[in-house]
């Protein structure tokens, strides 16, 4: 038996660039929600943005020691 080609209809989804409210939901209420995350998963929050905020004190307070150390 051989092979027979069949024609298929491609379909295309696409936004329009005049609609305007696509992704108004999105921003709708944002410190609302982002409270609400926070207050809801306050641990995580703490644990991602604990050793985040020590590493970039520790790299500024590097970078300050690494410019003063020529002056002694």
């Amino acid at each position: 038996m051989g092979k027979q080609p069949v024609k298929l209809k491609a379909v295309v989804y696409a936004l329009s660039p005049f609609q305007q409210k696509v992704m108004s939901g999105l921003w709708k209420d944002l410190p609302g929600k982002i409270h609400h995350k926070v207050s809801e998963n306050w641990i995580s929050a703490t644990l991602l943005l604990g050793p985040l905020v020590g590493v970039h004190t520790y790299v500024q307070q590097y970078q300050e020691k690494e410019k003063l150390e020529h002056r002694y």
